[in-house]
């Protein structure tokens, strides 16, 4: 829920003299907090000398409210450390004109929404975990404003509070909200003034905090606590697919109902009978699609004698003229919601539904990125006879095919053949030139082409085929290509080899195509580059390739890696500068090629305090 508080206001609205604004320190307290066990008994600690220093000034605070101040404090530092993890914001402020107590609890994890009910923990006694119930029970108002990268919820203790709720709650800890409070006869009366003062707000952040998530259910619960209790008792969220959407609701087609994802009420108490209630009973849908609310049946047995009678209402979840899911609300003890309820909600939930649409649009371009990802790559990597190899692969971006590959595979005739490679740029174009070059490869290889051939053949193959088969995959995916815009050619750059094992080691031949050249590491831990620089591949027409041969005797270790490596950047550093990697190579000497590949990885990602912004590819070849 996002609420703006009509007690936010501080003594220096309406002027800012020099007297309100000393006046307003005096009755304010401030202080951030680590997120750790020790934060819910500091917070206890600071509120208590805010509280005294308050009544040394002569500000009246009455004991009741000093209490229940302390316990208020208490649990929302506790949520926040619990379910944020983050360094948590208190503020504590005292409104002379009213005698209520404000506080304020933030933290910095906007898309984890406050838990209704904290579990104990370790260091908390019993009495505390019982969450937001207790924070609802004692608090005249409270709410949770979602801002940029931060999550703050606040509650209002009034100075004089009623205290047959407060004598009710102690003797019934186990009650939740809704049984707690009764339905309170001028609530419309707030509805309509802050509805007035804060539903452009309210809907400008549920709009910011909706459209970052990328997961559907997660929108689901976050609808939730953006509408309870603030706009209603309860509220669930049905999804559907588009097979349900098509074939119809439990209709003999054989289409799945729509999926019950999230049910939410002010009263845990309630919870899971409400949600078998509304499993049973899901909402049936129009003919025409539209989002306009609809009645939905009481359900009354699930929720208690207190909250026998009430409206609910049902709004579908309509994004690009297709229907993806229902949004239910429900508040006790009226007849008919208001106006101003049911158009505001109507407004949210076609936020929720282009949220819920972009979750999906995600999902569904992750599992095609994920499925042609797997393609790129080979499913297992052979096994060479007295070479002993280890790879990593991590690309930088998880929604989209990366730039790297790699291959190690049998030629035949006693042959093995790897290839670390780099295409320019990422994406569906990328993808292109990885699923032409290495099944080209081994082909070219299979047929006994040597390395130099290989690369000479394939060169020619990218200036031929890649540029134009690339720009048809861009303008089926992105769109066409604006005018004077012609194909562009995707470059490759490529280390390939050949290995030949014989009694006392392998024989390597290899040739780097714009690419960072191998280094070997001999057993006596010496440390050299194997190879001469060469143009990049789909760059020049009929460009001339040679390799170079060495042998691998028992111990040596031949290190492959991609640019994701060398160019590792810290500030205006980069990994590789004063020969980093030949450097990090010489004090892996005596390791294997597992250990070896693991060091590396580690030296690249401790290079900077950031993760990498480039996709990493690293190949070890040791001769055993």
């Amino acid at each position: 829920m996002v609420a703006i508080p009509t007690q936010r206001e501080t003594l220096s609205r309406g002027g800012d003299t020099a007297a309100q604004q000393r006046a307003q320190e005096r009755t304010q307290a401030h202080a951030t907090l680590p997120g750790s066990p020790l934060a819910p008994g500091s917070a206890r600690g600071l509120a208590r000398a805010a509280l005294t220093e308050w009544r040394e000034l002569g500000l009246t605070v009455p004991d009741r409210l000093a209490d229940d101040v302390l316990v208020v404090v208490s649990e929302l530092v506790t949520n926040a450390v619990v379910h944020a993890g983050t360094d948590v914001e208190l503020v504590c402020r005292l409104e002379p004109e009213t005698g209520a107590c404000v506080v304020e609890v933030s933290d910095q994890h906007p898309s984890r929404a406050p838990r209704g009910h904290v579990g104990e923990a370790p260091y908390e006694p019993p009495e505390y975990g019982r969450g937001l119930r207790l924070v609802a029970a004692l608090a005249e108002e409270w709410g949770v404003t979602y801002r940029t990268g931060a999550k703050t919820v606040w509650a209002r203790l009034p100075a004089e509070g009623d205290e047959e709720d407060t004598e009710a709650y102690h003797a019934e800890p186990g009650l939740g909200v809704a049984e707690i409070l009764a339905p309170d006869p001028q609530r419309a009366e707030r509805d309509r003034e802050w509805l007035g003062r804060g539903a452009l707000s309210f809907l400008a952040e549920a709009s910011d905090l909706l459209a970052g998530q990328l997961d559907e259910d997660l929108v689901a619960a976050l609808t939730g606590q953006l509408i309870v209790p603030r706009l209603a008792d309860w509220c669930a969220v049905w999804l559907e697919d588009e097979a349900t959407a098509r074939g119809g609701w439990n209709d003999g087609t054989g289409a799945a109902g729509p999926r019950l994802a999230r049910v939410w009420h002010g009263s845990e108490n309630h919870l899971e009978e409400l949600r078998r209630a509304l499993e049973k009973d899901p909402p049936q849908p129009t003919e025409d699609l539209r989002s306009g609310p609809a009645p939905y049946p009481w359900p009354a047995q699930a929720l208690g004698p207190r909250a026998a009678d009430g409206a609910a209402l049902a709004y579908r979840l309509i994004a690009g003229g297709r229907p993806l899911g229902t949004l239910v609300i429900g508040r006790a003890g009226l007849a008919r919601f208001p106006d101003e309820i049911t158009g505001l909600v109507e407004d949210l939930s076609r936020r929720v539904a282009l949220g819920i649409g972009a979750a999906r649009q995600y999902a569904r371009q992750a599992t095609i990125s994920a499925v042609l990802q797997r393609g790129l790559l080979p499913g297992a990597v052979a096994e060479i006879p007295g070479v002993r190899s280890a790879l990593v692969y991590e690309p930088c971006d998880q929604g989209g095919p990366s730039g790297d590959f790699y291959d190690l595979f049998p030629a035949g005739d006693g042959r093995w053949c790897f290839a670390v490679g780099d295409v320019q740029g990422k994406g569906p174009e990328a993808a292109v030139v990885i699923g032409l070059a290495r099944p080209w490869l081994r082909l070219l290889a299979r047929e006994g082409y040597g390395v130099a051939d290989v690369l000479d053949r394939l060169n020619q193959l990218l200036l031929d085929d890649a540029t134009e088969a690339a720009d048809a995959a861009a303008r089926a995916l992105v769109g066409p290509v604006a005018p004077g815009d012609g194909p562009q050619t995707r470059f490759l750059s490529l280390l390939y080899g050949e290995l030949v094992p014989f009694d006392g080691g392998v024989r390597c031949t290899l040739a780097s195509a714009g690419h960072p050249l191998p280094l070997l590491l001999t057993r006596a831990g010496d440390v050299r580059p194997v190879a001469r620089p060469q143009t990049l591949l789909g760059v020049i027409e009929d460009e001339t390739y040679t390799s170079d041969a060495f042998e691998l005797e028992p111990g040596d270790t031949l290190l492959c890696v991609t640019d994701g490596v060398t160019e590792r950047r810290c500030g205006s550093r980069q990994f590789d500068d004063g020969d980093g990697l030949a450097a990090a190579l010489a004090d892996c000497a005596g390791l294997d090629a597992g250990s070896i590949a693991e060091r590396i990885q580690l030296l690249v990602h401790e290079f900077a305090e950031r993760p990498p912004e480039d996709d990493l590819a690293l190949m070890v070849l040791q001769a055993q």
